[in-house]
């Protein structure tokens, strides 16, 4: 999935998710299910992508005690998506529990799905780390660490910002993946996000894949603006 990009199908219900896709008409994509969209819908949702032939970054961010989270990767293994996460504060015993899930969940001869540990999000700040988790060190420490402990615990990757991917491919390795959310375009308002950075920094720091999804999903023309995200995520711009 390298050099991947990931439009995040933040919308409320299927119905929406369908009028954004009618145009792309045959299209193969790689889209992010979140959990706004999956709660409503349900595995549905997941089926009636994979029908269409698109890859799907399921997006639950499980945290929880390890073998609760183990028993919900056997399920949502059987959904045969690409690509799924867990929150790397849940701890090493939980993320190696989610790889045991995942690999009992997945049918025989068939590859599981990728898994990825959300570092830290790429809405917090330097602030808001060391005050209200209490983390007493530098966000770039708190998210190599994570980053380390989920390589440890046999995951594929990791989630977080741009900024720290070159770090992080140092730390662990090029194939471990960077997938990073908080991408945007000169021209984008930055909204909730605080730790942002353009395409252009996120392919020369060496970013596997990267999310993207009020630039195109709430464009005039979701067409055309995938394209030019895609022209520039893959250097051909002017």
């Amino acid at each position: 999935m390298d050099n991947s990009l990931i439009i995040a199908l933040d919308f409320a219900n299927g119905n929406e998710v369908e009028r954004f896709l009618s145009p792309f008409e045959d299209r193969k994509l790689f889209v992010k299910v979140g959990m706004e969209l999956f709660y409503q819908e349900g595995p549905a949702i997941v089926h009636q992508l994979k029908e269409k032939g698109h890859q799907i970054f399921l997006d639950l961010k499980l945290h929880d005690i390890p073998n609760t989270v183990k028993s919900a990767m056997k399920g949502l293994a059987r959904l045969e998506c690409d690509l799924v996460n867990v929150h790397a504060a849940g701890g090493k015993e939980m993320m190696e529990a989610a790889v045991e899930g995942l690999v009992a969940g997945t049918a025989a001869g068939r590859k599981r799905p990728n898994c990825i540990a959300v570092t830290q999000l790429t809405s917090t700040s330097q602030v808001q780390m060391n005050k209200e988790q209490l983390i007493p060190t530098t966000l770039k420490e708190s998210v190599l660490h994570y980053a380390s402990l989920a390589k440890d615990a046999g995951l594929d990757g990791v989630v977080c910002s741009a900024w720290e991917s070159e770090s992080i491919h140092d730390k662990t390795g090029s194939s471990f993946l960077t997938v990073c959310p908080g991408i945007r375009l000169e021209s984008d308002h930055v909204g909730d996000q605080k730790r942002v950075a353009t395409p252009e920094y996120a392919k020369a720091a060496g970013v596997s894949a990267i999310v993207v999804g009020r630039s195109i999903t709430r464009s005039p023309d979701p067409v055309k603006s995938y394209e030019q995200w895609m022209n520039v995520w893959r250097g051909e711009h002017q």
